[in-house]
Formats: structure tokens, C-alpha cells, sequence
């Protein structure tokens, strides 16, 4: 192997860059006029940055309205993003100049999305939808991929005889798993995972991730993986980011994140966790809500719930900084006031 392929293989597969994302949610423009309203503008991401190595899998956590998905859209050129950029494999997901390397790229990044009801065409049966893609990067045709169609389900869970079913007549999980094939089946190397299991029960939820770890370690996937399942997170993740009002606030391996949280965000959402080895013990809860995004406090935007926050949190934004191998913005960590 030369020392050129040696550098692409070690290099990330994704890497995003200073990721901005607004939207213009100003009421119109007349109402605005009779009103004196000004416009307003909601930052969904603000200068997200991170990268994901291949066969690895990384998952942003955060409560509702954090900016995950996103950021989801985001990757994977759904959500043009305000400014930074998104590389995959090189390949930038916005630039105009990379409109025809894109166009290559598309087959190898798929999505498993939240709803696998919602996903499907209900008037398809299952053959046409796992074929989609087949057909449509033209893989195979005919005979070849009814034949690759049969493979896939079985591949995931299913007989090939499911080929001639509709959604409706499956369950939440078994649909799911044909939401995987579909993504299995334009041979991707990248999958995002926007909440992928968070419709379905738990004992459902956990088939669903050992099928996914499985098709990961026997395909070679990357994942990008999102979730406000620390459970699920822990399961699946290689590392974690942790979101909160579309900032980044921590990143750390899998491990160390649940052993040694760092950011009060983070030790938040992991005591609101069910553990036995806390059983009779006191409990913090989540307090407090995300702020406004429309409006957001200055500062951290997390001060107001924060139990360790002073007088620089309410005016300066924090930065990350490294803190023994993991990635933490919080003032508190920097001045060594969180160990």
C-alpha cells in the first residue's frame, strides 16, 4: 500500500467545518410593516465542527430542539447549510464546484429516518422500495435485482416471500428493518441515523441496534447517529457529542463520556439515566427548558440552568478546550472548578 493510500485510508470520512445553520422565521412582510416588527431570525447550528472516522460511530446527543437532526440534514446535503461545510470522503456536500463529484458520492451515503411508517410508500410493496435505489443508481436490473432484493431482506430479518407485502402489514420493527435494506441496498459506505429507533417499543429497539452493529462490523459502516437516548447512545456509539441549542458543549469516546461526564450538561442528562447501582439514592432532574432559540441568552447558553455557572458565563462564550482526552466548552472546566 502506498503512502498516499495509507494517508486516505487514515484520514476521516466526514469532517464538518465551522457548521452554521439560520432560518428566517419573520412573520411576512406585511404584517411586519403594520406591526414594526422586525425580522427574525432562529440559529438552528452554530459553528459546529467535528469529524468521524471510518467504521466508526458517532452519535450527537441532546434534548429536543438541540439542533441534531439538522445537522443530520445537513451531512448529508438535504439542509444547505448558512456557511461551513460538510466534506465527505474530500467531497464538499455545498460547493457548487463539487456538483458533479456529488453526484458520484450520492450512493455512497444513505439515511435511516425516525419513522419507518412514514418512510415507506404505502402504495409500494416492499420489492419496489428496496429496489429503488438499486434501479435508480443503476446496480442491477431485472432478474439481478429481484435477486439482490431477496438477499437484503434476508440479510436484515426478513424472507424473501416479505418482498411481495405491503408496509402496512408489518410491525414497527420489521418495517424498520426494511427501511435497512432499502439504505443496505445502494451499497452505502456512510448511513446517518436520525432517530432510528426512538418509534419503536424497547425490546424492539434493542434487535434493531444489535442488527445495525452487526451489518457494521460485517459491512464496514460508518455511522453518523443521532438520538436523545443516552441507553441507545451508549450501546451504539464509538464517540459522542453532546448538543445543546445548536451548539456543541462536549465530545468525548463513548467510555470516558459515561464514566467521567465533564460539562454540567452532560452530568445532567446522565442522572435523569435509570441505573440499578442508583437505586436508593437521590436523584438529580432535568431542570429548567432550552431557552428561546430565537432569543438566546448571552454568554453560555446554558448559564440559566447551570448550578455551577457565574459572572463569565452570562458574558462570554466558552470555547472547546481539551480536558484529559475529551472536548469541553464550559467555563467551569477551564477555570478547574468541575475536576
Amino acid at each position: 500500500m502506498s503512502a498516499e493510500t495509507k494517508d486516505l485510508a487514515s484520514a476521516p470520512l466526514v469532517r464538518a467545518d465551522r457548521l452554521t445553520c439560520r432560518f428566517d422565521v419573520s412573520r411576512p412582510w406585511l404584517e411586519r410593516v403594520v406591526a414594526g416588527a422586525p425580522r427574525q431570525t432562529l440559529t438552528a447550528v452554530a459553528d459546529l465542527s467535528f469529524e468521524i472516522a471510518r467504521r466508526e460511530t458517532f452519535a450527537f446527543v441532546g434534548e429536543s430542539g438541540s439542533g441534531k437532526s439538522t445537522v443530520a440534514r445537513m451531512v448529508v446535503g438535504l439542509q444547505q447549510p448558512t456557511s461551513g461545510d460538510v466534506t465527505i470522503d474530500g467531497i464538499s456536500m455545498s460547493d457548487p464546484r463539487s456538483a458533479a463529484a456529488r453526484e458520484k458520492l450520492r450512493q455512497r451515503l444513505q439515511m435511516i429516518f425516525q419513522d419507518p411508517f412514514a418512510s415507506l410508500n404505502p402504495r409500494w410493496r416492499v420489492d419496489r422500495i428496496v429496489a429503488e435505489p438499486i434501479r435508480a443508481f443503476g446496480i442491477a436490473d431485472g432478474a439481478a435485482a429481484e435477486q439482490r432484493v431477496a438477499e437484503l431482506l434476508q440479510l436484515v430479518g426478513l424472507s424473501r416471500t416479505d418482498s411481495r407485502k405491503y408496509p402496512h402489514e408489518f410491525s414497527g420493527g420489521q418495517r424498520q428493518r426494511i427501511a435497512i435494506a432499502r439504505a443496505l441496498s445502494a451499497n452505502p459506505e456512510f448511513i446517518v441515523c436520525d432517530e432510528p429507533t426512538s418509534a419503536l417499543d424497547v425490546s424492539v429497539q434493542a434487535q434493531i441496534l444489535n442488527l445495525m452493529r452487526d451489518l457494521q462490523d460485517r459491512l464496514g459502516l460508518t455511522y453518523l447517529f443521532i438520538s436523545h437516548n443516552l441507553a441507545v447512545v451508549r450501546q451504539m456509539a464509538t464517540r459522542v457529542g453532546v448538543m445543546y441549542l445548536g451548539r456543541l458543549v462536549e465530545v468525548a469516546p463513548r467510555d470516558e463520556l459515561f464514566a467521567r461526564p465533564r460539562h454540567p450538561y452532560t452530568r445532567m442528562l446522565l442522572d435523569a439515566v435509570p441505573d440499578l447501582d442508583m437505586v436508593g439514592r437521590q436523584r438529580k432532574p432535568v431542570v429548567g427548558e432550552i431557552p428561546n432559540p430565537i432569543s438566546p441568552p448571552g454568554g453560555c447558553s446554558f448559564h440559566p440552568r447551570c448550578p455551577l455557572a457565574f459572572d463569565r458565563c452570562r458574558t462570554e462564550l466558552p470555547v472547546m478546550t481539551d480536558s484529559a482526552g475529551a472536548l469541553v466548552a464550559c467555563h467551569a472546566v477551564a477555570d478547574g472548578r468541575i475536576s
